[in-house]
């Protein structure tokens, strides 16, 4: 890692909201999200956005698996989108995202979308055009990994774009063994932010957050959280963290402490072995107030 690299110990803090605020004021995030199989990670991604304090939500969906969606929380607009025969989401679906992104503050794409060619075609297309800021993960990060050299300059102006990988698909995106990232997960993550412009969350013990310039170690989760669906969560909380104003390694930042605080909380009470993703929901609330206070 290079000497230069600033540690960071110090986390952001949510402002107070002020009194004649509304829903515009405080972000819209879009999730684009979800497949047949998957409808969970929409929800769940959604629900972290929703739980992170952004002001609207909406969740961008195969047409398929909207009723589903919907159905699950009547706090986020839905919208649904084409998809192929497997239920994933079509390449006709980038038609239709241009708008909704326009008409948001800040987008989140790829828990539960699957691997297919209209999710490779939407992934790299948006990291090329889209002009919100961007938080990709699980499935969009996948559909970047054949595409990784593109990754650079491809930003719209100065439109962050944040990338949430587990440990696995931050392998595909440096084209290396799961082994030899942990074994370098420091070097590995600051070389890869600073080479592709990126504000990198690397998850898993100890998740890292870097811009290529700044490091921040996270302190807070436990193993109770290695189950399916927190990482869903985890990007939409990071999504409204950003629509909140937040500058982008600050939004990762601290959406990674919130998330395994939540995490702690939750384990508290209901004990490593039963947690499951939704807790994370339930007690993003008493995080935040825990870190506010």
């Amino acid at each position: 890692m290079a000497a230069e690299v600033e540690t960071i110990v110090r986390l952001p803090v949510l402002g107070a909201r002020p009194l004649d605020g509304n829903k515009g004021t405080f972000g819209k995030v879009l999730v684009v999200a979800g497949s047949r199989g998957m409808s969970g990670a929409a929800i769940l991604c959604a629900g972290g956005a929703l739980r992170g304090g952004a002001g609207l939500v909406q969740v961008a969906v195969p047409s398929e698996i909207l009723p589903i969606v919907a159905a699950a929380n009547p706090c986020y607009l839905t919208a649904p989108l084409p998809q192929d025969m497997n239920g994933q989401l079509s390449g006709a679906a980038y038609r239709e995202l241009p708008r909704l992104a326009e008409a948001s503050d800040v987008v989140a794409l790829g828990p539960g979308c699957g691997r297919g060619e209209g999710i490779t075609a939407i992934a790299s297309t948006f990291v090329a055009t889209c002009r919100k800021p961007l938080v990709l993960d699980a499935d969009g990060l996948n559909a970047l990994a054949a595409h990784r050299d593109g990754l650079r300059g491809t930003r719209p102006g100065d439109r962050p774009l944040v990338l949430t990988p587990h440990p696995g698909e931050f392998a595909r995106l440096v084209n290396a063994d799961v082994s030899t990232v942990q074994a370098n997960r420091q070097a590995l993550a600051v070389r890869f932010a600073a080479e592709h412009g990126v504000i990198l969350a690397l998850k898993g013990y100890q998740t890292l957050v870097t811009d290529g310039r700044r490091l921040y170690q996270n302190n807070s989760g436990n193993p109770g959280m290695a189950t399916g669906g927190t990482g869903d969560v985890l990007t939409g909380l990071i999504a409204a963290l950003l629509g909140q104003g937040l500058e982008p390694f600050g939004a990762a930042q601290l959406g990674v402490y919130l998330h395994g605080l939540a995490g702690d909380l939750a384990r508290d009470a209901l004990g490593e072995i039963s947690l499951i993703a939704s807790d994370l929901l339930e007690y993003l609330p008493r995080a935040i107030r825990a870190q506010q206070a």
